[in-house]
């Protein structure tokens, strides 16, 4: 397959300039907004913080806003990228497989039926809702004598993902008060998160994000197939294993502080290979950045697109994904 980037230095210095526009999109999130603050208030809020509104609106609101996004962005990317590799499916992500579907039913569930709040408590019932999704859907799609393909999995986790969505939408509408609180997260957001729930979810996306770069080396040999895989001595069912609790902790970590945002572990792993290839160790960084900046672009544009009112980050990331969806489907192949 040919590649923009070709040489390791080509590659290196890509990667840079990825990162620089990272922490620029990051500085933009945190200065543009509906309220207009000059950048000498931005700076004076992080050195002579004093409470005024400004600052309160630039380290309560849009900081962690900015951050949210940073590391969803990369978490629903480095995870479409994993399950791409896995099911050899191009159109794999954590949003079309359910598995996102799934976390967000079991924090609309808990809060419905059983009075679930708090940040901690969001985090465990979106992981445990990743992990039980994601079960289903692999058992789903390995069942059968041919065993897993990516026909069987993408149709698993298009039933799994109507199933969970039906079931959240019937929890919402039945849950009275829930359906306020949970609809506009529910679309997917990073507004009106505060630094709380990033300090509870950071650790464990973290920790997912470094075992993406660990398993790399094994992913290259995984995506030649599972034969070709086992007869070069991979333990494929062990490596498999791992990229699943990896895949869980980044999908369940983002949609319990950003919702169900779609479209972004398709479109970011796509763009990667495009620059660096199929070599997972290239993959794995270039989509953490590249994810971080689509969703921070994203949010960004979802404030001005119908100014002065913002619009759900996850509707953004669906205006620009639909048609690279449709593209890459009609194209047939990775």
């Amino acid at each position: 397959m040919s590649t923009l980037l070709n040489t390791r230095a080509q590659k290196v210095v890509g990667l840079l300039m990825s990162l620089v526009l990272l922490v620029a999109g990051i500085v933009c999130s945190i200065a543009f907004g509906v309220t207009n603050i000059s950048w000498h208030t931005i700076v004076q809020s992080f050195t002579d913080y004093n409470g005024s509104q400004e600052h309160l609106i630039i380290q309560t609101a849009r900081v962690p806003r900015a951050f949210i996004a940073a590391i969803a962005g990369a978490s629903l990317a480095v995870a479409g990228s994993l399950m791409q590799g896995i099911t050899r499916n191009p159109l794999a992500s954590p949003s079309l497989f359910g598995i996102n579907a799934g976390a967000a039913f079991f924090i609309v569930a808990g809060s419905a039926f059983f009075g679930a709040s708090g940040l901690t408590t969001f985090a465990t019932l979106a992981f445990i809702g990743a992990a039980v999704t994601a079960t289903i859907v692999y058992i789903l799609g390995s069942s059968g004598s041919d065993g897993l393909t990516p026909l069987k999995v993408t149709l698993a986790g298009a039933a799994m993902t109507a199933f969970f969505s039906s079931l959240s939408l019937g929890c919402l509408l039945t849950g009275g008060q829930t359906f306020d609180q949970v609809l506009y997260w529910f679309v997917g957001s990073v507004s009106g998160r505060d630094m709380g729930i990033f300090i509870t979810a950071a650790p464990y996306m973290g920790i997912a994000l470094l075992g993406a770069f660990v398993i790399a080396r094994h992913m290259n040999l995984l995506t030649l197939g599972e034969d070709v895989a086992t007869g070069l001595g991979q333990k494929t069912i062990f490596i498999k294993l791992a990229a699943g609790v990896i895949i869980v902790l980044l999908a369940g970590g983002s949609v319990s502080i950003a919702g169900p945002i779609a479209f972004v572990g398709i479109v970011i792993p796509h763009i990667t290979r495009y620059l660096v290839g199929l070599d997972y160790r290239w993959v794995i960084p270039y989509c953490a950045i590249l994810g971080g900046i689509l969703l921070l672009g994203a949010d960004i544009g979802s404030r001005y697109i119908a100014f002065p009112k913002e619009i759900p980050v996850g509707v953004m990331t669906a205006i620009l994904g639909v048609p690279f969806f449709v593209y890459i489907a009609r194209r047939g192949d990775a």
